[in-house]
């Protein structure tokens, strides 16, 4: 019997049984009286069922994108799914897949000859750990908690009140992605002096090349203010109005339409020294690095794929705010604080981490 001429109810059931929003969409295309079906009042619940599959859980998505600062961010909230909202889970999940691709690669950094492909539940745990992250972020890496808020007693609770909502095995897996998080930045975003002293022996093995390093700002800063509209446009985009956006469409910028020979950090010549990427020696970097891990899994993301030069970077910095420098992020000490009223070591559990006995992937 063609599938076209079972009983609706099927269909249905055929449509919400979808792995993917993709899958949904192809299935809907195949004949008319499926697209009517897809496209009856059932459509966004089918879309739903099929997010839910690919990007859930949905339940920690929602609390992301409706968290604001009108109620504390450890208040559960309810949603009734629809389009706009619908739109904004598929962005936030389509950077959590890229996660899942990620991870594997840096969890086995060392030992990769054990390297594997993450099982579903892993990947599940992974997207969780991204999103309640995210809502971290979001709620408390903000102008509205500077330099000089962050040790105030009543905020550190309002911090340990969100990261009470989950259990110890739930912030191990979010330690587990912060641990991968952190070695994108320090590798790939941030890099100190001594990995690009690496890098470039590495690359250039016969060079005697000294390398220049200056850990202070090493090109002339294009404020927001002299750009044009179209790179305002941008500029506002990658300061975070519509950081979402980056992962449903492709925006050109003015650095990802260079050739990759000019726009790479080892480039050798007249006009760039590879010194110039550094971000300092041990004690400066690391001060870098807790500023700069207060940017969320999208942010670091778009920073990994798109800023591939220290400018760009720099410039990223600068859009967000004066609240940003010298304001390191705050997870970490939370963990700490939310151990100890549990009457844990975060030590423990961040060994137990990198062991691989708790955390995302578990042996």
């Amino acid at each position: 019997m063609p599938i076209d001429h079972l009983a609706t109810e099927l269909l249905l059931h055929v449509f919400r049984s979808c792995d993917s929003i993709s899958d949904v969409l192809n299935l809907s295309a195949s004949c008319r009286r499926l697209h009517r079906i897809f496209n009856s009042t059932s459509k966004v619940q089918i879309l739903a069922t099929a997010a839910e599959n690919e990007f859930g859980p949905l339940d920690d998505i929602i609390q992301v994108v409706t968290q604001n600062e009108s109620q504390p961010a450890h208040h559960i909230r309810h949603a009734p799914m629809s389009d706009p909202l619908l739109k904004q889970v598929i962005n936030l999940g389509r950077v959590a897949r890229k996660w899942e691709t990620i991870f594997p690669f840096k969890k086995w950094k060392v030992d990769y000859e054990n390297r594997r492909s993450l099982t579903n539940e892993e990947r599940l745990r992974v997207r969780r750990a991204v999103y309640r992250l995210w809502l971290y972020h979001n709620a408390f890496h903000s102008r509205a908690y500077d330099r000089h808020s962050r040790s105030l007693r009543h905020v550190v609770l309002e911090r340990a009140q969100l990261l009470h909502n989950w259990s110890t095995e739930a912030l191990a897996e979010i330690e587990d992605l912060r641990l991968v998080m952190s070695d994108i930045v320090q590798n790939h975003i941030c890099p100190s002096n001594g990995t690009i002293q690496r890098k470039f022996r590495k690359r250039y093995p016969d060079s005697n090349q000294q390398l220049a390093f200056n850990i202070h700002l090493n090109y002339p800063f294009t404020s927001a203010a002299s750009l044009s509209s179209h790179d305002q446009s941008l500029f506002d985009q990658a300061s975070g109005a519509s950081i979402q956006q980056y992962f449903h469409t492709a925006h050109p910028t003015n650095f990802a339409e260079s050739p990759a020979k000019y726009r790479s950090r080892f480039r050798n010549d007249l006009s760039h020294d590879p010194g110039y990427e550094g971000w300092g020696d041990e004690i400066p970097h690391y001060y870098i690095m807790q500023d700069m891990m207060k940017l969320d899994p999208g942010q670091i993301l778009w920073l990994r794929d798109h800023a591939l030069l220290k400018e760009q970077v720099e410039e990223y910095v600068w859009s967000l705010g004066e609240w940003f420098r010298d304001n390191g992020e705050t997870f970490g000490d939370t963990l700490e604080y939310v151990m100890n009223e549990r009457g844990l070591d975060v030590k423990e559990l961040r060994s137990a981490v990198v062991d691989r006995d708790m955390g995302i992937v578990i042996d």
